[in-house]
C-alpha cells in the first residue's frame, strides 16, 4: 500500500494562520484609506513619495490575502472600504505628522510580520510574511531617511560611557531601600522613550479624531483616551527629566483646525483601540526588562489603565456593530441530536 506524500499536499490554515491572514486583511484596508486621504492632501513631495509606496505594498499585500482566502474558501472580512473614507475632508493633520506617523506604524507592522512569519507552517504563508517584513523593512527606511534628511528624527538618549562586564552583587540596584534610586540604564531609558514616542503619535492621532468625531460615545471614548495617553507620557517623560535625559516632543501642534471628519467614526475608533492594544504589549516587553523596580511599577500601572481602555473599546465596538466574527472552530458537540 502506497504511502501518501504528506509533504506535497497543501494542509489546511491553521487557526494562527487564519488570524494573522484575517487581521492583516482589516489593516491592510485601514491603511489603503488612511494613505488615500493623505495622498489627497499632503503638500510635500518626499511624504507624497512615501505614502504612495504605502498604498503600493498594502495593495499588494490584499492580492495576496484574498487569493489565499478564496482558494481556502474563506469569507474574507469585511474590513474597511471607500465608504470609510472622505476624500474631500480638508487636512487635519500636517505633513510632518503624516511621516512621523508612517514610521511609527511601520515599526508595528515589523513586530507584527514577525510574529505571523513565526507561527505560520505552511510555506505559502511564511513566504507571505517572509516579503512583507521585507517590504516593511524598505518603508521604514525610506521613512527614516526622510525624518533625518528633514531633522525631524528623535533619537532615543544618548549615554555617554560604558563600563567593564559588573555583576550586580546589591539588591539596591533593583529596590529602592532608602529612597536613593540608581540612574536608568541603557535598556530601561530606551524603553522608556520608544514607549513615550508611540504614545505622543497615539494621543495626537486621538486628539484629531476627537476633534471631527459628532457621535457623544466616540466622544467621550476619545477623550478616556486622550486621559489614558497623556497620564502615560507625564509619568515616564518625569522619569527621564528627572535624569536630565530628553523626552520626546509632543505632536499635537501638527493638528489643524478642521472639524470635517477625514474617516468613518468606525475606523477612528478600531485605529485608536489597535493603538492600545498593541501599547499593552509594549509596556509588557519594558516591564519584564526593566530592573529598577519604580519603572516596572510604572510600566505594570500602565497596562492597567490600556486595559481599561481597550475594555471600553470594546463595548463600542460590539454597541455599534462595529466587530467581525473570526472564524470558530468546528463544532463536534456529539450530545446534539442528529437530524
Amino acid at each position: 500500500m502506497d504511502v501518501p506524500n504528506l509533504e506535497n499536499q497543501k494542509s489546511r490554515l491553521t487557526s494562527s494562520e487564519i488570524t494573522s491572514l484575517w487581521t492583516q486583511y482589516i489593516q491592510d484596508t485601514m491603511s489603503v484609506c488612511i494613505s488615500k486621504y493623505v495622498l489627497a492632501k499632503v503638500k510635500d513631495p518626499e511624504v507624497y513619495s512615501l505614502f504612495e509606496f504605502t498604498l503600493k505594498l498594502a495593495e499588494k499585500h490584499l492580492y495576496v490575502l484574498r487569493d489565499i482566502f478564496k482558494a481556502e474558501k474563506l469569507d474574507l472580512p469585511i474590513g474597511f472600504t471607500d465608504k470609510d473614507v472622505n476624500l474631500d475632508a480638508p487636512p487635519l493633520f500636517t505633513d510632518t505628522f503624516w511621516l512621523v506617523y508612517i514610521h511609527e506604524m511601520t515599526m508595528h507592522g515589523l513586530a507584527g510580520y514577525s510574529i505571523s512569519f513565526s507561527v505560520s507552517a505552511r510555506k505559502d504563508i511564511r513566504d507571505h510574511y517572509y516579503q512583507c517584513n521585507i517590504d516593511a523593512m524598505d518603508l521604514y527606511n525610506k521613512s527614516i531617511e526622510i525624518l533625518i534628511s528633514k531633522g525631524i528624527y528623535q533619537r532615543s538618549p544618548y549615554f555617554s560611557k560604558t563600563e567593564r562586564g559588573q555583576s550586580i552583587t546589591e539588591w539596591g540596584y533593583v529596590m529602592d531601600l532608602f529612597g536613593d534610586k540608581r540612574q536608568l540604564n541603557s535598556m530601561e531609558a530606551g524603553n522608556i522613550y520608544f514607549n513615550l514616542k508611540k504614545s505622543i503619535a497615539a494621543k495626537a492621532l486621538v486628539n484629531g479624531f476627537k476633534q471631527v468625531t459628532k457621535d457623544k460615545d466616540i466622544h467621550n471614548f476619545m477623550d478616556e483616551c486622550l486621559h489614558t495617553a497623556s497620564k502615560n507620557i507625564n509619568i515616564f517623560s518625569s522619569l527621564l527629566q528627572e535624569e536630565n535625559l530628553q523626552s520626546p516632543r509632543l505632536l499635537d501642534v501638527e493638528i489643524t483646525n478642521s472639524d470635517v471628519a477625514p474617516f468613518s467614526d468606525k475606523l477612528m475608533v478600531f485605529h485608536a483601540g489597535f493603538l492600545f492594544h498593541l501599547a499593552t504589549t509594549y509596556y509588557a516587553a519594558a516591564m519584564i526588562t526593566s530592573m529598577r523596580i519604580d519603572v516596572a511599577g510604572h510600566c505594570d500601572a500602565s497596562i492597567l489603565r490600556d486595559l481599561k481602555t481597550i475594555s471600553s473599546f470594546g463595548r463600542i465596538m460590539i454597541k455599534k456593530g462595529w466587530i467581525e466574527k473570526l472564524p470558530q472552530a468546528d463544532d463536534r458537540d456529539d450530545r446534539k441530536e442528529l437530524s
